[in-house]
């Protein structure tokens, strides 16, 4: 069976680098959309230029066949609206019109949650991510899964996760991207919110049980 398509918006951050190569190793063909092609030489991966700031039409046009989005970019707080919010919501709805069904978002713990959200250190982050997330919930037909992540760390990933217990704690980057890529392969988590941070259980377990 030919492998799915993923696009990955946001390819060339953090998260982005490793969760395209990780795909590639998985045998994905993988789309790997940024403004930058730099850092994403990869086997499986072809590299196509996203602006989130272009309009939707534009956005629709690197869709074409594509099975999966993986939404993973951010503009570091320095677009929140613009990046996190609005480009969230086009790609969106740029997957809606390209027919894609698959939508992976990577969030942020507690984003849903109005209390947390508004007595946060990084209130407008965070108010960013509830609409973001709220609008693929209740706006769109997509087939969801939202990751929400606390602390991203630079340690070394362990393989080993904790989902669902609402508790805000560290995440290795290598985690999450292992995660992102269990979620892809696991029909499992449509609809599903998941939380997640460093723990007991291998990935592939603890996301074919989540």
């Amino acid at each position: 069976m030919e492998q799915k398509r993923v696009l990955v918006v946001g390819a060339n951050g953090r998260i982005g680098q490793k969760v395209t190569s990780k795909l590639s190793d998985k045998g994905y063909q993988v789309l790997a959309g940024s403004r930058h092609a730099d850092n994403l030489d990869h086997d499986n991966i072809t590299y196509v230029y996203v602006d989130l700031l272009d309009g939707v039409d534009k956005l629709v046009k690197n869709m074409q066949a594509v099975d999966v989005v993986l939404f993973v970019a951010g503009s570091g707080g320095k677009d929140l609206m613009k990046i996190d919010l609005d480009g969230a919501v086009k790609t969106m709805e740029a997957a809606e019109l390209a027919h894609v069904k698959r939508f992976v978002m990577l969030s942020a713990v507690y984003s849903l949650d109005r209390a947390k959200v508004e007595s946060s250190s990084i209130r407008n982050y965070m108010t960013a991510k509830f609409y973001a997330d709220k609008w693929l919930m209740q706006n769109t037909e997509l087939d969801y899964t939202i990751l929400q992540p606390g602390a991203l760390t630079e340690q070394s990933g362990t393989g080993k996760v904790t989902l669902n217990d609402g508790q805000a704690s560290d995440n290795s980057l290598e985690n999450v991207a292992d995660v992102l890529v269990s979620v892809v392969g696991n029909d499992n988590t449509i609809g599903k919110v998941i939380t997640m941070h460093d723990g007991e259980t291998d990935i592939e377990s603890a996301v074919k049980n989540s």
